[in-house]
C-alpha cells in the first residue's frame, strides 16, 4: 500500500515565491469511506453481527464526545487519543482574560506509536503535473519516513512548518510558516 501525492505546478501568488511557478505537492484524496461501510468491515473482521458492531460504534461515539467535552484526553484503541483544546491571544493583564481572546477551538488527535511506525513504513508516491495538467513525471519515496509528532516538536519533520512548533501542549506554535493559526497560542 502507498499513498498517492500529487505535485501540480501552480502560480504562487504571495510570499517569498510570488509569481513564479513552483510544484506544489497535496495528497491525493480517496473516496471518503463512509460510517456504514467502515461498521460492515469491523464487523465482518471481528465476527459479531453488524447490528451489534453499530450499537457498540454509536455508544463508543457518545462516550468519547462526552469524555473529551468535560476535558480527558480520550484513547481511540489503535489509532491513538484525541482531545479538545483552543487557540487564543495572550494578554499581559489578568483583567483583560476574557471569553474574546479565543480565535478557535481545536480537535487535537494525537497518533500511537503503532499507527505512526505503520505510516512511516508507506510508501508515498508522488505525480508530478505541469500547469497544463500533463503527466510529466512520477516518483517514488525514499526519505527518511519521519512522522511528525504534536506532542513532541522535537521528533519528526514538520514538512512545510518552517518556523518550528514550540510549547507542546502548553505552549503556542510560534513560527509555524504556512501552518494555520500561527502566531497565537495553544492553549489545551
Amino acid at each position: 500500500m502507498a499513498l498517492k501525492v500529487k505535485a501540480t505546478e501552480q502560480l504562487i501568488k504571495i510570499g517569498t515565491y510570488a509569481g513564479t511557478y513552483r510544484y506544489v505537492m497535496l495528497p491525493e484524496l480517496y473516496t471518503a469511506l463512509t460510517q456504514d461501510k467502515v461498521i460492515r468491515e469491523a464487523a465482518l473482521r471481528s465476527g459479531v453481527s453488524r447490528g451489534v458492531m453499530q450499537a457498540c460504534w454509536d455508544a463508543a461515539g457518545e462516550v468519547i464526545k462526552a469524555w473529551a467535552t468535560e476535558g480527558h484526553s480520550v484513547a481511540l484503541p489503535g489509532l491513538g487519543t484525541m482531545r479538545f483544546g483552543l487557540r487564543a491571544k495572550s494578554v499581559d493583564d489578568v483583567n483583560k482574560v476574557k471569553a474574546g481572546l479565543i480565535s478557535s477551538r481545536r480537535i487535537i488527535f494525537t497518533p500511537d506509536v503503532d499507527l505512526k511506525e505503520e505510516l512511516s513504513k508507506t510508501a508515498v508516491q508522488i505525480t508530478c503535473y505541469d500547469r497544463d495538467g500533463k503527466e510529466v513525471k512520477r516518483v517514488t519515496s525514499s526519505d527518511s519516513g519521519d512522522v511528525e509528532d504534536p506532542d513532541n516538536p522535537q521528533t519528526g519533520n514538520g514538512g512545510t512548518n518552517t518556523g518550528g512548533n514550540t510549547g507542546g501542549n502548553t505552549g503556542g506554535n510560534t513560527g509555524g510558516g504556512n501552518q494555520p493559526g500561527s502566531g497565537g497560542s495553544d492553549m489545551n
